[in-house]
């Protein structure tokens, strides 16, 4: 007999349909020679610190920091948990061997793993990876099983993270609060959340500090159209002031007409972050609200995995491409165009060096008119199917045309873009998501080198302006890229193996911040509470508030996927880092009260110096 556990019973029910286990029993499904069975995401946690000692149990400073010798699992206390479990150990022990099912990354590895483990199973065991529900991966799955071996790399980066998550909570939690907090206030501390607070909090500070200046801009409108000075911003109105006094009455001169034709690529595909940001831009969607509809719409099998941290797709999707296309029938008017001659292969789509274990996340070969999906799930899908359509059209040609002129010695600049063939931007033209993308630069009449007229000159003061709070989407932005204000997409890119947190976790870190208090959400933005505020100036080590810092523990994460790294070695690290912390943290000879009432969010807090 071969038993399979998914994660959760919805995709058990798809595969025993698949493979034909088509009675129904309780916890699992059976036939031909198959049971299909099912975790309900985590059933196994990390024990707690009273698991290894009773004198742990207790918080107190004496007992920090807790470093287990061997870190041990344990079923997590609910009923209903342990009962599908004893459902699980009970197959396992009848199997000949077992296919582990659950989903496709490290924590889906993760949670099957601790399960196998806590039923103690001996027996061979294979893995199914797919990127897609679909009846046909589903079979391709199955009939290209591969040694769970080949994924222990996988469960050891999820489980280190675990660990690691474990030693720094546990410990920064219970140190700062005892040192710290006043009439049971517990200082929530993380690996990922205090550096994410930490960004919050730091531009909420640099916001309320910023000191405006003043500056000045000169304009001209010549023939309809707006020129700007050359010399950008003036620093004091007295040079403004001169400035205009020697273009005022004088004719405005063109000295020189260029042009410059271009192309603009397609925008890149989803990844689960860029996804998330973009449905917080156009539909004000949170990071969690977007996480769990992109789920639901591969559970409904009419999108591919959604976990994933690519733009890019493996070249042997490139075959498979004109069957998506095809069922993607509202959308014929867009894909009939392009099925009609060979599909565009650019290499910034299909790319192996940029995938690992999953692609960017597309449409599948499902006509989505097939799912019942509710108004949200088709405004995500939109934005999926649309993007990934794009990809195979051609560029945007563009022609940018700018003009320079002069009167009084002073110069201006015009600078005009005109679309000459839309391209991918055909695809957007009537999409029911605004796209801000098709946005242009003003259209300028033609203009002869030399002509000369009157013009209408304008002075303005203006100030600069503080930072933007941040949305979840800018959020999610800076966690991918360390707190780093990074526009261009290749670079972005390169440096997400930096970012804090994983794609699959930064909304649910939102989430626990939002939970906890220690952030707020004002409209769009993230605000940070005065207890958030308090919290980050109450910890003194850069190491736990540091989203650069965090990046590179992160990176060491990902190395230990790759097989690059060692997950003892950053074991090792982080229990050093946390006995370090605990020497620190014991030694501050301050008296720092903190103090938060729950119902009004105001924080007491007291500094006084021995």
């Amino acid at each position: 007999m071969i038993v399979c556990i998914t994660e959760k019973p919805s995709v058990a029910k798809d595969i025993a349909a698949i493979i034909g286990a088509d009675k129904r029993h309780d916890g699992f499904y059976e036939g031909n020679n198959y049971c299909v069975t099912w975790t309900f995401g985590h059933l196994c946690t990390l024990k707690e610190p009273n698991d290894y000692s009773s004198d742990w149990k207790r918080w107190s400073l004496g007992a920090l920091p807790m470093i287990p010798h061997r870190f041990g699992i344990k079923l997590i206390d609910d009923p209903g948990i342990k009962k599908q479990f004893e459902v699980i150990a009970s197959l396992i022990n009848k199997a000949d061997y077992v296919v582990n099912c659950g989903d496709a990354g490290q924590e889906g590895e993760l949670i099957q793993r601790w399960v196998m483990q806590k039923a103690g199973c001996k027996k061979p065991v294979m893995r199914l990876w797919i990127s897609s529900l679909t009846d046909q991966s589903i079979r391709e799955g199955f009939s290209n099983l591969r040694p769970q071996t080949e994924f222990d790399n996988l469960y050891y980066a999820g489980l280190s993270r675990a660990i690691g998550d474990w030693v720094l909570g546990m410990n920064a939690t219970r140190l700062y609060t005892l040192k710290y907090g006043a009439n049971r206030t517990i200082l929530s501390i993380g690996r990922v959340q205090t550096p994410t607070l930490a960004l919050i909090v730091n531009r909420q500070l640099e916001i309320k500090n910023f000191v405006p200046e003043d500056y000045w801009e000169i304009k001209t409108e010549y023939r309809n159209v707006i020129f700007n000075s050359t010399q950008g911003r003036y620093p004091s109105e007295d040079a403004a002031l001169q400035a205009m006094q020697k273009i005022e009455g004088k004719p405005f001169v063109i000295n020189d007409i260029s042009e410059k034709k271009g192309k603009e690529a397609p925008p890149r595909l989803f990844d689960l972050t860029s996804l998330q940001v973009e449905c917080n831009k156009k539909l004000s969607l949170s990071a969690d609200e977007t996480l769990r509809t992109v789920q639901s719409l591969y559970e409904k099998k009419v999108t591919t995995y959604p976990r994933v941290d690519t733009t890019y797709l493996s070249e042997d999707i490139y075959s498979k491409v004109p069957d998506i296309l095809q069922a993607m029938v509202p959308y014929k008017n867009y894909t009939d165009p392009i099925l009609c001659a060979k599909l565009k292969k650019s290499k910034k789509v299909f790319d192996n060096s940029k995938v690992t274990d999953h692609h960017a996340i597309i449409p599948t070969n499902i006509d989505p008119r097939r799912a019942p999906l509710s108004p949200t799930e088709k405004k995500v899908y939109d934005m999926i199917a649309r993007r990934f359509i794009a990809a195979f059209y051609p560029d945007c040609d563009f022609s940018q045309t700018t003009i320079l002129g002069e009167t009084g010695g002073v110069e201006f600049k015009a600078v005009g873009k005109q679309i000459l063939n839309d391209g991918w931007r055909a695809v957007f033209s009537q999409s029911s998501n605004d796209n801000d993308e098709t946005t242009e630069t003003q259209v300028l009449p033609s203009f002869t080198k030399g002509e000369n007229g009157t013009h209408t000159p304008d002075l303005l003061k203006k100030a600069t302006q503080p930072p933007k709070m941040f949305t979840e989407g800018t959020l999610l932005r800076a966690m991918e890229t360390a707190g780093k204000l990074v526009e261009e997409e290749e670079l972005r890119e390169a440096m997400k193996d930096n970012g804090i947190g994983r794609p699959s976790t930064r909304a649910a870190i939102i989430e626990l911040l939002i939970k906890r208090k220690y952030i707020k959400k004002e409209r769009k933005s993230l605000v940070a509470t005065e207890a958030g505020i308090e919290l980050i100036s109450t910890i003194n080590e850069e190491l736990l508030k540091s989203a650069k810092l965090t990046g590179l523990w992160e990176n060491k994460l990902r190395r230990i996927e790759r097989g690059e790294y060692k997950a003892d070695t950053f074991i090792n690290e982080l229990k050093q880092l946390i006995s370090h912390i605990v020497i620190n943290v014991l030694s501050d000879n301050s008296v720092h009260v903190f103090n938060i009432e729950p119902d009004t969010q105001k924080v007491k807090n007291k500094k006084n110096k021995k």
